[in-house]
C-alpha cells in the first residue's frame, strides 16, 4: 500500500488588513487542504512570502477564503476548517484552548492557562505559544488580553487586534 506525501499548497486573499497568506496540506492528487497558516502582511514571527517548495493552488484553500472572507463581513463567528499547524504538543493543547474562546468574548492569558489545563505559573509560556499561533484569526489569538484588560502583544499588531474586538463586537448576532 502506496500513501501519497503531503503538499503544501497556498494562496492570497485580500482583507481589512492587506493581503493574507494562507498555507495548508494536502495529500497528492488533490482536493481541499487542511489549513496550516494564515499571516498578515508584516506579521511577527511569520513567513511573509511562500516557502519555495509551496504549490500555488487556490482551490485547495478555497474554503478558508470563502469563511475568512464571511468573518470579515460580518456574516460569520466562526471557523469550521480541517487544520494542521505544526506546534510542540504544549503549543496544540494552548492553540486547541483559543479555540474554546467564544467569538466576541475575551479572555487573559492566566485564564487561558487554565482554559488549557495549565498552571498559573505557565503564563509566559503561553503568551509565547500565542504569539506563535500560525493560523491568526482563525484560532482566535486575538481574543486575549493583559491581566489588566490591557490589549498587549498581537503578533499582527496592536491596532488590528483591536480592529478584530471591534468587529467582533458590532457583528454580535
Amino acid at each position: 500500500m502506496s500513501t501519497a506525501s503531503p503538499t503544501t499548497v497556498f494562496t492570497t486573499m485580500e482583507s481589512p488588513f492587506g493581503q493574507l497568506l494562507l498555507s495548508g496540506v494536502r495529500l497528492e492528487g488533490g482536493g481541499p487542504a487542511a489549513l496550516a497558516t494564515v499571516t498578515a502582511p508584516g506579521q511577527k514571527y511569520a513567513l511573509a512570502e511562500p516557502a519555495d517548495d509551496w504549490v500555488h493552488d487556490p482551490d485547495a484553500l478555497a474554503e478558508p477564503v470563502a469563511q475568512l472572507t464571511a468573518y470579515f463581513a460580518g456574516e460569520r463567528t466562526g471557523f469550521d476548517l480541517p487544520l494542521a499547524p505544526a506546534g510542540t504538543e504544549f503549543r496544540q493543547r494552548i492553540w486547541a484552548a483559543l479555540d474554546k474562546i467564544p467569538f466576541g468574548e475575551t479572555v487573559t492569558y492566566g485564564q487561558l492557562a487554565d482554559l488549557a489545563g495549565e498552571s498559573p505559573r505557565a503564563v509566559r509560556a503561553v503568551g509565547g505559544a500565542v504569539g506563535a499561533n500560525p493560523l491568526l484569526i482563525v484560532r482566535p489569538c486575538h481574543r486575549v488580553l493583559g491581566a489588566n484588560g490591557s490589549l498587549t502583544g498581537f503578533a499582527a499588531g496592536v491596532d488590528r487586534k483591536r480592529w478584530l474586538l471591534e468587529l467582533e463586537s458590532r457583528t454580535l448576532f
